[in-house]
């Protein structure tokens, strides 16, 4: 059976992972007969946040954090995961550019977390796909120097996206973006939807090219 590491940030799309993007993932990964490993870094989020207010609160773990959407079942982020995957892939939300890489505050100088940079540095090494969606292209983009992503139609991301080395080039929501020579996938997700339905076909098709990208090896 194909398994897909499904790395997180958290619960949320404030400081987190996105849930409706994540759902949607998994979703469409199982509906197309892939197994999922969910796993996360286990340090506290960079920021943290009241969902009703948008205030600051006391700092939440991200493994713990994301467990909420694994529904426990979820591993310590480890290289020795990808081990025992076919795939990765990175749902998008907050968190993906404030914990598992700093591009959120600092853009082109951002870096990723030693941890994550390690774990999608060897996925790349050992030829297993990474998909991503909504902001968490800029995480892959500063992991994999040379990456052809897209966050959608936000030029003033995409420019600190290309000043990372990288190349950007336009998606529609419900569409994906496939860079065959690095074998990465993404698609705007929440950058360009408008609601949860269109982050969904984004999904599917992003799991489309996957399962065509996984086949063809």
């Amino acid at each position: 059976m194909k398994k897909a590491a499904v790395l997180l940030s958290g619960c949320g799309n404030m400081d987190g992972s996105e849930i409706h993007e994540t759902v949607s993932a998994v979703t469409a990964l199982d509906l197309s007969g892939w197994k999922i490993v969910y796993t996360a870094p286990d340090v506290q989020q960079t920021k943290a946040v009241s969902y009703i207010t948008g205030s600051p609160i006391s700092s939440r773990n991200a493994l713990e954090e994301a467990a909420r959407i694994a529904r426990g079942n979820i591993e310590p982020l480890d290289p020795a995961i990808i081990d025992r995957v076919h795939a990765v892939v990175i749902p998008g939300g907050l968190g993906a550019a404030l914990t598992l890489c700093d591009f959120a505050e600092k853009g082109a100088e951002c870096s990723a977390h030693p941890g994550v940079l390690e774990f999608l540095q060897k996925a790349h090494r050992e030829g297993k796909p990474i998909a991503a969606m909504c902001i968490a292209p800029a995480l892959v983009a500063r992991c994999i120097p040379g990456a052809t992503v897209t966050i959608g139609t936000d030029r003033i991301t995409a420019s600190k996206i290309e000043k990372m080395g990288c190349r950007h080039k336009e998606c529609r929501t419900e569409d994906a973006l496939v860079d065959n020579l690095n074998r990465i996938i993404t698609t705007p997700a929440y950058m360009t939807a408008a609601g949860p339905g269109e982050v969904f076909k984004g999904a599917l098709k992003m799991v489309e090219e996957l399962n065509r990208m996984v086949s063809e090896d």
